[in-house]
């Protein structure tokens, strides 16, 4: 059967009780000219003088056509679709489906409606991906917790410092600063950065660096009391969980923690997280009796660097942004006096010595 010519459809005159059209009926690849009538809630195409079935207008759905014709489709038949020869008779055209411009709902709701939604969605999903790491964070169980602590310490490979004399200094340290957290574990890698990183389970670690470019045991004793507010603050977790989403953390330990350990290294906290645990050192230093001023002239020297030494204190700006304030923050918190050291001559002398001898095994407790 061949298709009738473009000028007979042409010719094909719209009256009041229908119109002319092009039908597919979607099994044959032909297409017949056909007139379309109009019966209550349906339409009808005749054919060759044959009605054929009624075709409910509501599941008509805006299909495409050539040359701009008036195109509609079928709801549940592929293929099936009538095209208009001609205009569309004003009384049909106003029961029709109209033109899908930009999408069903979108067209319904209309473009600047939906666009507004659009925006109300995006801002509530940008607020969810922001809060939920610091919610979720807390959730987490410490034995989680921990047992990646554990696996990222073991990440720093054969670094650890080990000296006996050094370690005693170390731990006074860490409980003149915080004598009512038997759980936190603070330890020094052979590592020659500026710099000092909190890991999950209570777990900080200090590389020699900062303790060489330390002028007294009390610089060091105000970056440990600022790491010790990342570790209650949970900073960390809520890093690892925005970095790598929860099938990090409870969908298997087993992965190459190389990785974590680098992120860590390389992710700098938010500007509130500072100040947070910034806020919680002072508490820290202020309780222990041990000046602030150190931490502030340490702060100051990080922000200016110096010959030779710039490249190993970017280390520590690009985990911990240092600003003006933070030093300026330290330096307000000073009262009259009352201070003392936080390690006397000798242990300072130890600490500073901590990581020579043997630094081939790892002993990561006191």
């Amino acid at each position: 059967m061949s298709a009738p010519s473009e000028s007979g459809a042409a010719t094909g005159a719209a009256h009041d009780d229908g119109a002319t059209v092009w039908h597919y009926d979607g099994v044959s690849a032909l297409r017949r000219r056909a007139r379309l009538l109009v019966e209550g809630d349906a339409l009808v195409l005749v054919e060759d003088g044959v009605a054929g079935a009624r075709v409910p207008i509501a599941d008509l759905v805006p299909g495409h056509a050539d040359a701009g014709a008036a195109s509609f489709g079928l709801k549940g038949r592929p293929g099936w679709r009538i095209d208009f020869a001609g205009p569309v008779p004003p009384a049909l055209r106003a029961r029709l489906p109209g033109a899908a411009r930009y999408g069903g709902w979108v067209d319904r709701m209309g473009l600047w409606r939906a666009a507004a939604v659009f925006a109300a969605v995006a801002a509530v999903v940008v607020v969810i991906v922001l809060r939920t790491p610091a919610m979720v964070a807390r959730l987490v169980p410490a034995s989680v917790e921990r047992q990646l602590g554990e696996t990222m310490v073991g990440d720093f490979g054969r670094r650890g410092c080990t000296d006996a004399a050094g370690r005693a200094a170390l731990a006074t340290l860490a409980r003149r600063i915080d004598p009512d957290d038997p759980r936190l574990e603070v330890d020094v890698v052979k590592l020659p950065m500026v710099n000092a990183v909190t890991l999950p389970g209570r777990r900080i670690v200090v590389f020699d660096g900062l303790i060489q470019a330390a002028r007294s045991p009390d610089e060091v004793a105000g970056v440990v009391a600022h790491e010790i507010g990342h570790v209650r603050h949970r900073d960390v977790m809520e890093g690892l969980l925005r970095q790598f989403g929860l099938s990090v953390l409870l969908g298997g330990m087993e992965g190459h923690v190389g990785g974590y350990t680098n992120t860590i290294l390389a992710t700098a906290y938010s500007r509130d997280a500072e100040a947070k645990a910034d806020g919680y050192a002072i508490q820290l230093l202020r309780d222990a009796k041990v000046s602030p001023l150190p931490t502030a002239a340490f702060f100051d020297r990080l922000g200016r660097g110096g010959p030779g030494k710039a490249e190993r204190m970017l280390a520590y700006l690009a985990t911990h942004p240092v600003s003006a304030d933070r030093a300026r923050r330290f330096r307000q918190s000073a009262l009259a006096g009352g201070y003392a050291p936080a390690l006397a001559p000798s242990a300072w002398h130890a600490l500073r010595g901590i990581c020579r001898g043997d630094t081939d095994r790892i002993d990561w407790r006191f």
